[in-house]
């Protein structure tokens, strides 16, 4: 049991690392899929088949490919290389570590042979049992115990969907000062072409006319 979740964590955190340090786009989210099947296999190991059903089939099934074609069907975004670190690395990697020191806080008093300074949040209750359909246990604790983080989570998505929808809508009605603007630019460069014939043309008459001389 202990060995086969650390195999899986294992996999899932170097499919993590090699999600933020590949430099290929398409790579790096082949390295999610593989980050995805670790944590479905997690959720094997806790005794929640459903949630893992719904890991691979909403995340690895769904998103992942929506993702990979996107990436494959935008021009010149393939093979691009992107730079894995920003100067700001180091606020995400204090972050990261946080969260890490708190889980391994909470999770090391768990594991047999492992002493750690801040208890265990939870106890085993006696009597306690898993539910016998643990589907209509997690249904009923979203729709009363989490309902809020439920909706909350659910208008976040609704608002993410419109930002994508807003941002990839192609501009048809501008702005009239940036019109304008575009029309003067226009004609400028017109004026600007149309003296640069004008004066072509003054140099090609004026090198004709000292040939005919020459010529007589």
């Amino acid at each position: 049991m202990y060995i086969a979740f650390f195999a899986l964590a294992g996999l899932t955190l170097l499919a993590g690392l090699a999600v933020v340090t590949m430099k290929n786009l398409l790579r790096s989210a082949l390295a999610l899929v593989v980050a995805f099947v670790g944590v479905a296999g997690i959720y094997l190991l806790l005794q929640a088949e459903f949630i893992a059903a719904v890991q691979v089939l909403l995340y690895v099934g769904a998103v992942m490919v929506l993702i990979l074609f996107a990436i494959m069907l935008t021009s010149r975004l393939t093979d691009r290389q992107l730079r894995q670190f920003t100067g700001r690395w180091w606020l995400a990697a204090s972050l990261a570590l946080l969260l890490f020191i708190v889980l391994a806080m909470v999770i090391a008093p768990a594991i047999p042979g492992i002493s750690f300074p801040l208890e265990a949040s939870w106890r085993e209750l006696p009597g306690a049992s898993m539910p016998q359909d643990p589907i209509a246990s997690l249904g009923e604790q979203l729709m009363t115990t989490y309902l809020l983080p439920f909706e909350v989570a659910s208008v976040l998505l609704l608002v993410a969907l419109v930002g994508a929808i807003v941002v990839a809508w192609p501009v048809r009605d501008r702005l009239p000062a940036v019109e304008e603007m575009e029309r003067k630019v226009a004609e400028a460069k017109k004026r600007v072409e149309a003296a640069e014939e004008a004066e072509g043309a003054e140099w090609s008459a004026e090198d004709a006319e000292g040939s005919a001389e020459e010529a007589e």
